[in-house]
């Protein structure tokens, strides 16, 4: 039985201004992703690994092509609007920030979470922010973090917990109220081996539970646990492996990696981290997220 895709881009391209040339960070990239599927994007630095997962939550509007979700497009001025506000940019605003809350949950490099709040309050905030009172949103709370096996946690500020731990509440926080899409951008970069092991299978089982997950990775061994991995070189789809038809998922087809293959050309930098999952500290990554909005999705 073929159903519609929770997230669809169709034709996505993405430039950007530097200096005197034009750089084309995504080039006519096309990608679908249904309920009970993970799809894991990968390619070397400066792909357009992270322009994809910011298009797909609105962070970043591109130059051409369609984007939907759950079969609804944004406001037209969504694909115009770039640095200026364009005309009726602020319903483009209202629209992506109502997905955000209701349907789309986005785990960025940095997590965002509040150092100084408990985890199930983390975990609550979207929640809160949208007006739920707090005996229902702290209930979904407490489901999100049992979900993602971090039901201990709930109690534990979060600046005193763990990278592996705090990368579960991000997960957390970021199904809360049941949102059909994920998206996790470069979830396990801080991660030993065996805590990027941990937060991959996490993600693939919320796939496996019917929501519909797109992970950029950067490491070929996390990438066998998709259903299909896109790769991307220069802005452009490469190659696709694993992938199947809208009518079923074909999951023999979804382990198919050799660990020794990388489609990054070097080595896995994951093997040697030493922020693991059992040592205090935050999230290492340098890129930053300047959308108030999304800091709490």
């Amino acid at each position: 039985m073929t159903s519609d895709p929770v997230l669809e881009l169709s034709s996505i391209t993405c430039s950007f201004a530097d200096g005197e040339n034009v750089v084309a960070a995504l080039d006519d990239v096309s990608l679908r992703i249904h309920r009970g599927r993970m799809v894991a994007v990968m390619g070397p630095s400066g792909s357009g690994k992270s322009t994809l997962l910011h298009v797909a939550c609105g962070l970043v509007s591109p130059t051409g092509g369609t984007l939907r979700i759950l079969g609804e497009q944004p406001p037209r001025s969504w694909a115009r609007r770039r640095l200026a506000l364009a005309p009726g940019s602020r319903d483009v605003r209202t629209w992506w920030a109502r997905l955000r809350r209701e349907t789309v949950g986005v785990v960025h490099q940095r997590l965002n979470l509040m150092p100084a709040l408990s985890a199930i309050d983390n975990v609550a905030l979207p929640l809160r922010l949208e007006g739920t009172p707090r005996g229902p949103a702290v209930a979904a709370a407490e489901r999100a973090l049992a979900e993602v096996d971090a039901a201990d946690l709930a109690g534990a500020t979060v600046d005193r917990l763990s990278t592996g731990q705090q990368q579960r509440i991000a997960l957390a926080r970021a199904i809360v109220g049941d949102r059909s899409l994920i998206l996790a951008d470069e979830p396990t970069a801080a991660l030993d081996t065996v805590g990027a092991e941990q937060v991959t299978t996490l993600l693939a089982r919320l796939a496996a539970g019917g929501r519909a997950v797109l992970m950029v990775t950067h490491d070929s061994r996390l990438a066998t646990w998709a259903d299909e991995v896109v790769v991307l070189r220069d802005g452009r789809v490469v190659d696709r492996i694993g992938g199947a038809d809208d009518e079923g998922h074909g999951e023999a087809d979804t382990r198919h990696a050799d660990s020794g293959s990388d489609p990054d050309g070097g080595s896995d930098p994951d093997g040697g981290s030493d922020s693991g999952s059992d040592s205090p500290g935050s999230d290492s990554s340098n890129e930053s997220d300047d959308d108030s909005e999304v800091a709490v999705s």
